[in-house]
């Protein structure tokens, strides 16, 4: 099923994905990048003409009209490493799980999209569209029809939510006959298609995930039941672990089978597990806020929640500004 979004109110701002001390710019897509618009010229139009700057970041916010081809590749991928992000999953209070992070990263353009493919899932997602190629007035610029490729976090219809975190130890090796996507467009796909954790995963299991020309992932995934999965490649090969409490998180250290004392070593994933386990999983979009600014860094770009059965979206930029969405659910 999908729902046409409200067109009310689309200003996610540019939040916190990246935590690297020395980072590199990204490099801007190529001229001859094509494009994945499936749309008519007056859906062209009508997404171009959306666009609007709401913060001074710059955060804009932009709905697309109309279709996209999810297989186009774009040059796109971040450069830099190594990535830093803050995530968790609150099941805790099954009547209103929540997704909440932050994402670290160079002061760039940041854009709030609404999607509604007529054959997947409505969401609103989170780009960095300096990685489109797009860093000045993007007023009319055709490049952003391929923002869709590129969520960084977002959430479904469905009350399914996914985002990413630097992995630098991973590796993922080509499985025969899988075809290959990008490691950011991989979540697109996820939110057009997955309504649960279980189809999350077996989206990720149907491709082979390109890590060149940008730093190795993992990701944190989780659904409207409050279950929650971590990707992670581990030896050339994929690998999940799902969530045996009310909460699961994750930072940039490697979480799949490793014991719980000693990822709680890792600073920002200690703060987070400390809290996480005191409300027993069960945090509401104020308290995750207030946790998501406990592990902030000086190069967060913003923080967001995602509630996973209200499609209530919170978000907080670098500047104090605060926005709030929602998602119509089906």
């Amino acid at each position: 099923m999908r729902r046409t979004l409200l067109a009310t109110g689309l200003a996610l701002l540019l939040v916190t994905t990246a935590c690297a001390e020395s980072r590199r710019p990204a490099a801007p897509a190529a001229a001859g990048t094509p494009s994945a618009s499936r749309q008519d010229a007056g859906q062209v139009e009508r997404t171009l003409a959306s666009l609007r700057r709401v913060d001074d970041l710059p955060l804009y916010e932009m709905t697309y009209d109309g279709d996209y081809d999810p297989a186009v590749g774009i040059a796109g991928t971040p450069q830099a490493t190594p990535f830093g992000c803050s995530l968790f999953a609150a099941g805790g209070d099954r009547s209103r799980p929540l997704f909440a992070r932050n994402f670290d990263w160079d002061a760039n353009p940041a854009l709030v999209l609404r999607t509604d493919p007529p054959d997947g899932y409505a969401s609103i997602s989170l780009v960095d569209i300096s990685y489109l190629g797009v860093t000045a007035d993007p007023a009319g610029d055709r490049r952003l029809l391929n923002a869709p490729l590129l969520p960084f976090d977002g959430m479904n219809e469905r009350g399914l939510a996914v985002g990413l975190a630097a992995d630098d130890g991973a590796t993922a090796e080509p499985v025969p006959g899988r075809p290959t996507v990008g490691s950011v467009r991989v979540l697109r796909l996820v939110l057009d298609s997955a309504a649960t954790v279980d189809e999350a995963i077996a989206v990720f299991g149907r491709y082979n995930l390109d890590f060149d020309g940008g730093p190795p992932l993992h990701y944190l995934i989780t659904d409207a039941t409050g279950a929650s999965v971590v990707i992670e490649f581990v030896d050339g090969r994929m690998r999940a672990e799902r969530g045996r409490g009310a909460w699961q998180a994750l930072t940039n250290v490697p979480a799949v089978g490793v014991a719980d004392r000693d990822l709680r070593t890792d600073h920002r994933y200690g703060v987070l597990a400390e809290a996480l386990d005191r409300a027993g999983g069960a945090v509401d979009a104020p308290a995750a806020l207030r946790l998501l600014d406990a592990v902030r860094q000086p190069h967060t770009r913003w923080s967001v929640t995602y509630g996973l059965r209200t499609g209530e979206v919170r978000l907080v930029t670098a500047g104090g500004g605060e926005r709030g969405y929602r998602l119509p659910m089906s």
